[in-house]
C-alpha cells in the first residue's frame, strides 16, 4: 500500500516504514505526526484519488530527527556603484518515518 501525501508545498510518494526528508514539521524528536492532505491511496488492487483531498485518509508518522540542508548564497553587485550584499539561508528539514497509511 502506498499514497501520495502533500506537505510543505511538494509531494511525496510514501509506504509504511519509508523515511522521508520534508520541510520542518512542528514538534520534538519522537513526536507522533497525523498528516491530512493525502492526495491518493493505493493497494490491494484498488486506488482513490481525492479532489483535491481525500477526506478519509490519514498518514501517521514519527518524527525520527530534524536537520539543516546545505548553505545557499545569493549574491547581488552593481557595477562601479561600490554596491555589494551576500545572504545565506539553510532550510531546515525534518526526517518523518511513516508508521501507518490508514483509510477510515
Amino acid at each position: 500500500m502506498f499514497a501520495v501525501m502533500k506537505t510543505g508545498g511538494k509531494e511525496y510518494r510514501v509506504a509504511k516504514g519509508d523515511v522521508i526528508r520534508v520541510e520542518k514539521l512542528e514538534g520534538k524528536v519522537g513526536d507522533q505526526v497525523a498528516l491530512k492532505d493525502v492526495l491518493m491511496v493505493s493497494g490491494e488492487g484498488q486506488f482513490q484519488v481525492g479532489a483535491p483531498n481525500l477526506n478519509n485518509a490519514v498518514i501517521t508518522g514519527e518524527i525520527v530527527r530534524e536537520a539543516k540542508g546545505k548553505k545557499v548564497l545569493t549574491y547581488k553587485m552593481k557595477r562601479r556603484k561600490n554596491y555589494r550584499r551576500m545572504k545565506g539561508h539553510r532550510q531546515t528539514y525534518t526526517y518523518l518515518k511513516v508508521n501507518d497509511i490508514a483509510l477510515s
